[in-house]
């Protein structure tokens, strides 16, 4: 096992086989759309209905009452080292948010595995350059490499967080503009801000996920929260986009000052559909650039050697012939 595990050949071929893993799971995951969305949008609809049982639970009992429970070995961990307070994070919570993950133990389980991983990352890397194979490395170089992991693992939390939340809000904002041309078809068929929002969520679905489930979330609060511009407020927050966050504002002054909301639709959507026509623009004048490399790599030794390889044929058999 040691020495499977120390040939460099035997290495490349198990990335090899992670890459093409991972490909077919992605593949597969995406055919899976329809069952996804039916499951998020149940652990919503509880999620609602949780929130609604809280909140009469809160009235009924006073402050306190919607304090959220966290219990297991993460929770345990985190209070009794106290972590919550020593890699303290003021936007822990709002990334955690924007990323999809709402209530205290996706932030508990976040603050263990920032604790956890660089000691997972140190170890390993020690074990592998010490004990199965050092390449002829120096010691001191080793004792970097392991230093540098420890470092790597440090922030791995915080790449998969960023990277989740980029993938999450692509995701809405591919489908917002068309979220709102619904909406507003809704409000000008004469149906209130809360139903045409949960009549949206349901049909948007099929494009965006993440969306059908922010907009289920939006309808929610709108039906509990004292005030309805922490509603609009909260999607905001939980998107940290330019674009969601005018549409809250015009939302929130529309039902403020009186002034007619499907107006304010039609010029969000507009804008929105700008918003993303310039994001597609901006990807493809930068495909170019981001192509170049590839094509090197790739693209040009396969057709130097369509092109060449029958000219050096011709050449060895002309060469052959005279001899």
């Amino acid at each position: 096992m040691i020495a499977f595990f120390t040939d460099p050949r035997n290495l490349l071929s198990l990335g090899v086989a992670i890459a093409v893993f991972a490909t077919l799971v992605s593949l597969l995951g995406s055919m899976g759309g329809e069952v996804k969305l039916e499951s998020r949008m149940k652990a919503v609809a509880l999620r609602r209905d949780e929130l609604k049982r809280r909140s009469r639970q809160a009235m009924a009992s006073g402050p306190g009452g919607l304090r959220h429970t966290d219990e297991g070995f993460k929770k345990r961990v985190v209070d009794r080292l106290n972590l919550s307070k020593l890699i303290e994070d003021p936007k822990v919570a709002e990334q955690m948010a924007q990323a999809g993950y709402r209530g205290p133990k996706p932030l508990t389980t976040f603050y263990f595995f920032r604790f956890s991983m660089p000691f997972a990352f140190m170890a390993f890397t020690a074990f592998y350059l010490f004990v199965f194979n050092d390449f002829g490395l120096p010691t001191m170089t080793r004792v970097t490499a392991v230093m540098a992991s420890a470092l790597a693992g440090f922030y791995a939390p915080n790449m998969y967080i960023s990277n989740r939340i980029s993938q999450r809000r692509t995701s809405i904002m591919q489908a917002f503009p068309d979220a709102l041309d619904l909406l507003l078809i809704c409000v000008e068929a004469g149906m209130s801000i809360e139903a045409a929002i949960q009549k949206v969520s349901q049909e948007i679905g099929g494009s965006s996920i993440d969306l059908a489930e922010e907009l289920t979330l939006l309808s929610a609060e709108l039906s509990y929260l004292p005030d309805r511009r922490m509603a609009y407020e909260g999607l905001a927050k939980r998107t940290n986009h330019p674009g969601v966050r005018s549409v809250a504002t015009a939302m929130t002054q529309a039902e403020t000052y009186g002034t007619p909301l499907g107006t304010a639709l039609r010029t969000m959507a507009k804008e929105n559909r700008d918003l993303r026509l310039s994001a597609a623009e901006k990807k493809a004048a930068a495909l170019p650039a981001k192509l170049t490399v590839p094509m090197i790599l790739f693209f040009l030794p396969v057709l130097f050697i369509v092109i060449l390889t029958p000219a050096i044929i011709n050449i060895q058999d002309t060469m052959a012939k005279g001899g």
